[in-house]
């Protein structure tokens, strides 16, 4: 598993994409900052295309169910892994999943 990074690519089920931000900007990797815990929670998703009446676009992202390192911490806060998975506010729920990691260097197992 790669260790996701700002630059990184999430998006909701039906393609939407999630706005990164990072909480912590002094570990990098390739000038990009680490994403820790619950950076990836609260985001805005923009572009979903599930719309119509029975159903509400995802707009925002939920809490995180798996994806954080059990080993490696920055600051304390568990490092975002390219298999982070969490729920979005869209109905019906949809997952948002990990496209893109950022960066292809540096991995971890778990």
């Amino acid at each position: 598993m790669k260790i996701l990074v700002l630059s990184g690519v999430l998006r909701c089920g039906h393609d939407g994409k999630v706005t990164n931000q990072n909480r912590q900007s002094w570990v990098r990797i390739a000038a990009q900052p680490l994403l820790v815990a619950t950076d990836p929670e609260g985001r805005d998703i923009s572009m979903c295309p599930n719309i119509s009446t029975n159903t509400k676009q995802c707009n925002t992202t939920l809490m995180v169910v798996k994806g954080y390192s059990a080993f490696l911490r920055i600051d304390g806060n568990k490092v975002c892994l390219d298999s982070v998975d969490g729920m979005t506010d869209g109905v019906p729920p949809s997952h948002y999943t990990v496209r893109d990691p950022g960066q292809q260097f540096v991995g971890a197992d778990r």
